[in-house]
């Protein structure tokens, strides 16, 4: 049984502790948060302790792994500390606000010895993940082109946006690591902003977003991106090889279709919250840190996949500002 601590007790790290308390090889100990009495209420609810100061998590001896869902800019600094108190880190993306960041504790970083995973949970989706499945059997012949499309349903809060790093560190760097999971390392990113919500521009960001990126090996991906979408979480995949292709669609709440004098084959909507949508990515990508840290296997997506992550992101947002394609391998 694996021992966790959950820090941050806003949305994502509701989603955490929920996974943890659901999993049958693990324990939710304590949840940490500093502000007011979100931890309290959180740890309450599924039988855990809670406290304000995260040093109180890594000194804990009764805390074998910790799950770090605070702001960006303590993702580094904590996953530092867990990892030298000897506890297991599985911590949300980004690593960091940009890559300067990562290399100025590289140090500290190489260091390391404890196992650390990115939570990059879209890899452990079902539908997702039988797609890369199919594509690594040669179903499709040789991987030529993919497609990912990932909308979401309400733009956040201009508060949000301020801290957020910008789209592509914050959203779309999950469509960067699922490229660079089908194609391997990238070499050109493209990207254009587009921005519909004035209250997102004025904030110097995007609020949508098309991306092309031109992996080492020729292969080409295309993101596209929006942070709202009218007809719910619109998350699709395609992959187009030599052979054929492979399609993972939007995940519905139930598969009925109707045809009236109105309409033909209208279906049931798009589902609405990311947690509903990756609910089954989320435990899975629990069950895969788990079995890492008792095999002692490094776990995957691990600090390296997160730093090439970021460091496509960072090209993006040059390329999306400047207007100008960004080299990788240069």
């Amino acid at each position: 049984m694996l021992r966790i601590a959950v820090i941050g007790a806003g949305r994502i790290g509701h989603v955490h502790a929920r996974s943890v308390a659901n999993h049958p090889e693990a324990q939710l100990v304590l949840v940490c948060d500093p502000i007011g009495d979100a931890a309290e209420k959180l740890a309450t609810q599924y039988g855990a302790r809670s406290c304000k100061d995260a040093d109180e998590v890594f000194a804990n001896p009764e805390v074998d792994a910790v799950i770090i869902g605070s702001p960006t800019h303590l993702h580094l600094p904590q996953l530092i500390a867990a990892a030298k108190a000897g506890k297991a880190v599985l911590c949300e993306k980004p690593v960091a606000q940009d890559v300067a960041q990562v290399e100025a504790v590289q140090d500290e970083l190489d260091q390391i010895t404890t196992p650390v995973m990115f939570g990059f949970n879209r890899r452990f989706d079902p539908s997702f993940a039988a797609v890369k499945k199919g594509v690594d059997e040669g179903k499709i012949g040789d991987l030529e082109q993919l497609t990912i499309i990932s909308r979401d349903p309400a733009a956040p809060p201009a508060s949000y946006i301020k801290v957020s790093g910008g789209i592509f560190r914050d959203m779309t760097i999950h469509d960067f690591d699922m490229a660079r999971n089908f194609l391997g390392d990238i070499a050109e990113v493209n990207a254009s902003g587009q921005n519909f919500v004035p209250e997102i521009k004025a904030e110097g960001d995007f609020d949508a977003a098309v991306v092309v990126l031109t992996a080492a090996n020729g292969k080409v991906a295309t993101i596209i991106n929006n942070r709202r979408c009218a007809s719910g979480y619109d998350q699709r995949l395609e992959a187009a090889g030599s052979e054929g292709a492979m399609f993972a669609e939007n995940v519905r709440a139930h598969t009925v279709r109707l045809s009236t004098a109105e309409s033909t084959n209208a279906e049931a909507p798009y589902l609405d919250f990311f947690l509903d949508r990756y609910e089954a990515a989320y435990s899975n990508e629990l069950s895969a840190f788990i079995n890492a840290v008792s095999t002692g296997k490094a776990p995957e997506p691990g600090l390296n996949d997160a730093v090439k992550a970021l460091r496509i992101a960072d090209a993006a947002t040059t390329s999306a500002h400047e207007g100008r394609p960004v080299r990788l391998d240069a």
